[in-house]
């Protein structure tokens, strides 16, 4: 048999009884676009971090108290770990050849009331004037802290383009009155919109002076962030073995009660996460495709013994056994090769209604997609030459006799 008879062949087959072979072919679409769909979602997610995460810098070196232990997160070390990293400490890390810019910050959560009535509870940071450089954030309205700001405790806000707007709604707030934990600020200026950056972004934050913060707000004298803008990114590592040698002498300690942790380090971390979350969720989708294998050898199964007699026949007339397995074998393999390209189109729209929900910007790689229709091509050949086989091995005489 010729490559066209075997294909005119599988056709008669397979459309003699199309529901059953519709159905077998729903668990190998099934399977092929859940896999599609799965990895681009979580390609998309591990993206869309990547994108939040470097638009607050390249460059950037985070400094927090207490030390960062795998697994354990923040513990406390030296006078606990809320509390060793003080004003003194900015100083010392802009003194550090390769450190472009410093910004201290305080952060804490307050009812925040404005004078339309509207109230919230927010993050409020108190901050100094390098932090828009390092953050990498734009003004949309209004201005930004100045040195006099800074120096002279100033009851100045500026408001995150999320905060402005549950408090203002489309009133423009520049000028305009709000109340922190008892104490009046007017705001000057609010932050361009900057989009998802975790749950305490520039969006959901007020932001006053780090000396407003610290006096007035929450009566302390420490930091709860440095962050440092580094000028070369390939100084990172060398920079921030600097900083950590001169905080610990400067801090008196023999071990560090701080930790420093990159751009990098976060980005790494996360994306494993996504990554393994993403292969995770692939991995059930792939049951399916599992169970989609065994629907076809099943089907197969049934076909080979529904045309046993068939079978007889053409062996009586002179069909070898390589004819019969390559007849059985082809049937299971277009099986699968069609259902998995309906599966990698049905993947590929899934993908693409996510997008235009707005939760995450998928991304169909082609890898995925090689991935899906080669697992498609391996069970076809695999779940289907079993069946081939035992077809091929029917004994004519016998074949013909069955009832």
């Amino acid at each position: 048999m010729n490559l066209i008879d075997i294909l005119e062949e599988t056709y008669s087959a397979l459309s003699a009884n199309k529901v059953r072979t519709g159905l077998t072919m729903l668990g190998i679409v099934i399977g092929i676009s859940s896999v599609i769909a799965m990895i681009s979602i979580g390609q998309g997610a591990k993206m869309s971090i990547q994108s939040s995460i470097e638009s607050l810098g390249s460059n950037l070196l985070t400094i927090m108290p207490g030390i960062v232990q795998p697994g354990r997160g923040i513990v406390s070390a030296g006078r606990g770990s809320a509390q060793t990293l003080k004003n003194e400490d900015v100083s010392i890390v802009k003194n550090i050849d390769g450190v472009a810019a410093v910004s201290a910050e305080l952060s804490r959560r307050f009812q925040v009331t404005a004078s339309t009535g509207n109230n919230t509870n927010t993050t409020v940071n108190g901050v100094t004037p390098d932090f828009i450089t390092v953050r990498n954030i734009s003004m949309s309205n209004g201005s930004f802290f100045s040195d006099v700001d800074n120096r002279g405790y100033s009851r100045h806000a500026i408001l995150g383009a999320t905060v402005a707007t549950d408090l203002f709604g489309e009133e423009d707030p520049i000028g305009k009155n709000i109340r922190i934990g008892g104490a009046n600020f007017m705001v000057t200026g609010v932050f361009l919109k900057k989009g998802g950056m975790g749950f305490s972004g520039p969006d959901d934050m007020v932001t006053v002076t780090l000396p407003t913060m610290q006096k007035i707000l929450t009566s302390s004298d420490y930091v709860s962030t440095i962050l440092v803008s580094v000028a070369d990114k390939n100084q990172m590592s060398d920079i921030k073995n600097l900083i950590t040698d001169e905080l610990t002498v400067s801090h008196r300690v023999s071990e560090p009660d701080f930790s420093i942790i990159s751009q990098e380090d976060i980005l790494g971390t996360l994306s494993t996460v996504v990554n393994t979350f993403t292969m995770f969720l692939a991995s059930i989708a792939g049951i399916s495709l599992l169970v989609g294998g065994i629907g076809i050898m099943n089907m197969m199964l049934t076909t080979v013994t529904e045309r046993t007699r068939e079978i007889g026949l053409r062996k009586a007339i002179g069909a070898k056994r390589r004819d019969i397995s390559l007849q059985f074998l082809a049937e299971a393999v277009v099986i699968t090769f069609v259902g998995g390209a309906i599966g990698i189109a049905l993947g590929w729209l899934i993908a693409y209604l996510v997008t235009l929900t707005g939760l995450v910007q998928t991304s169909v790689t082609l890898w995925s997609v090689l991935l899906a229709f080669g697992v498609a091509a391996f069970i076809g050949i695999v779940f289907g030459y079993y069946p081939a086989k035992s077809a091929a091995a029917l004994n004519p005489i016998e074949a013909l006799r069955y009832e």
